[in-house]
């Protein structure tokens, strides 16, 4: 239990609450470094022996995840976070573990990472569920993030979804001269060794070569090899780790920060004209991954405990670039009689009475019904003949939910809900607040409204666009 051994993370005294963020932000949690420091060495004799911590934890903030969370890590370990034993996401993710075939998590153990690069790239390290093996060689930079000081790492586990993030520096060599003047060609090479279930051994080399580019003359050229997905994972991994590093950290201000350096550099505009704004398409979609980011479990973590934020964390830093950008992107689906299943704007202004949406957080599918959907669901028309057709409405994305929840681990909760019912909010925190209580005039009939302070996606864009453009 959480209040024994050297893992206590609470006293037995009753009067004495469990701890929160608040407590460990102001160190007022007594127990946390020591439980970190006892789990920290467990990690490393885990480590050394080849064993995995997996952890099914039925309590969102009792069970200390949070300091378990470098043991489990370390080791590769799966993670489950549930309210009860007896819920959906607990049991359901159990079964999956056990599973065979296309169903399979893949799991494989006893793995080893080794990265070989050019001599003017450095390693700053990983994050992901990994241990540096402390092998030292020259290309080891000396800014260290996450699993670094080494150009090898061991994963006692990892399975089909694995996604680590390795940090790179570029440090040209003692001559003057920027790398791409001396040779064109760059080399990244990655080899994993690892032992499926069957024991067979397996190695897997996959090697990178790239042309330098000068990021004033080749701008173009760099622009057209940014993938949106990944760098708004890979600056959520980073921001997730500084926020847990660096004492004072602000994440939002961070961001935004790196959002205008970028937008300044590879936006088209005129200077101080904030209206002359464009971003090439490569670009366009990544300043709404930040608003979505900023908004997110990840950033935001007043309203939950510090083991639910390890656990989102935990998920964040192993799954892959599609899992973890819906993480930070949510998936939004609407249903109606007008149109065939098509996606939707994260956005309030999607919400309509005649029309059912399905959002898919990662960690939550929800289904939602406009007011009209459930006003005639609740008087049974789907059971009469003559309306076959609102079945199937209704059936729609319950099976498009089913086949999510069928492929993803942690099995995600499922929430069905109405307009205006008190389950609504599950969607309501992840839509760009377009409509608030001060703007109520400009709603659609049978839309709905955000009662929030939130700046919504425009008026973060402008704020944008006026800060890029500024000489």
């Amino acid at each position: 239990p959480c209040t024994e051994g050297p893992g206590t993370i609470v006293s037995k005294d009753l009067s004495e609450p469990v701890r929160s963020h608040k407590d460990l932000d102001k160190d007022a949690a007594p127990y946390f470094q020591r439980a970190v420091k006892f789990y920290d060495s467990l990690g490393d004799q885990l480590v050394s022996q080849g064993h995995v911590v997996d952890l099914f934890a039925s309590a969102l903030d009792q069970v200390g995840v949070a300091e378990m969370k470098v043991a489990v890590e370390r080791t590769g370990g799966l993670v489950v976070l549930s309210e009860s034993f007896g819920h959906s996401v607990f049991k359901d993710s159990f079964k999956r573990l056990f599973e065979d075939g296309e169903q399979s998590l893949g799991l494989c153990l006893n793995g080893n990472l080794e990265i070989f690069c050019s001599k003017d790239i450095k390693i700053q390290g990983i994050l992901g569920p990994c241990t540096s093996l402390e092998k030292k060689g020259v290309p080891i930079a000396e800014t260290v993030i996450g699993q670094g000081n080494t150009t090898a790492w061991k994963l006692c586990s990892l399975d089909k979804n694995t996604c680590l993030t390795v940090y790179f520096d570029i440090s040209p060599t003692e001559t003057s001269n920027p790398p791409a003047a001396l040779n064109p060609q760059l080399y990244l090479q990655f080899l994993t060794s690892y032992q499926t279930p069957g024991g067979q051994s397996m190695l897997r080399v996959t090697t990178v070569t790239r042309r330098w580019v000068e990021s004033i003359v080749g701008s173009e050229e760099l622009i057209q090899g940014f993938d949106q997905e990944t760098a708004a994972v890979v600056m959520a991994r980073l921001c997730s780790y500084k926020m847990e590093m660096e004492e004072g950290f602000d994440a939002t201000r961070w961001l935004d920060r790196n959002l205008i350096r970028l937008c300044a550099k590879f936006g088209d505009y005129r200077k101080d004209d904030p209206a002359s704004f464009t971003l090439n398409p490569c670009f366009s979609l990544f300043p709404q991954f930040m608003f979505n980011l900023r908004r997110s479990q990840f950033v935001q973590v007043f309203n939950n405990s510090p083991d639910e934020t390890a656990y989102f964390r935990m998920l964040l830093n192993r799954e892959s670039i599609t899992n973890a950008a819906v993480m930070i992107q949510p998936s939004l689906m609407s249903y109606s009689f007008s149109s065939p299943p098509s996606p939707a704007l994260l956005d309030v202004a999607s919400i309509a009475a005649d029309c059912i949406l399905l959002l898919d957080s990662f960690f939550s599918v929800v289904i939602f019904h406009g007011m009209t959907i459930a006003q005639w669901r609740n008087m049974g028309y789907q059971n009469q003949p003559e309306h076959q057709a609102f079945k199937n409405l209704l059936q729609a994305p319950q099976d498009d939910a089913q086949m999510i929840i069928g492929e993803r681990f942690p099995v995600p909760r499922l929430v069905v809900c109405d307009q205006h019912g008190s389950q609504a909010r599950f969607l309501l925190a992840k839509l760009n607040p377009s409509a608030t209580y001060n703007n109520m005039n400009d709603m659609a009939a049978g839309s709905d409204v955000i009662f929030t302070d939130d700046v919504s996606l425009q008026v973060f864009f402008e704020h944008l666009q006026r800060l890029a453009v500024q000489s």
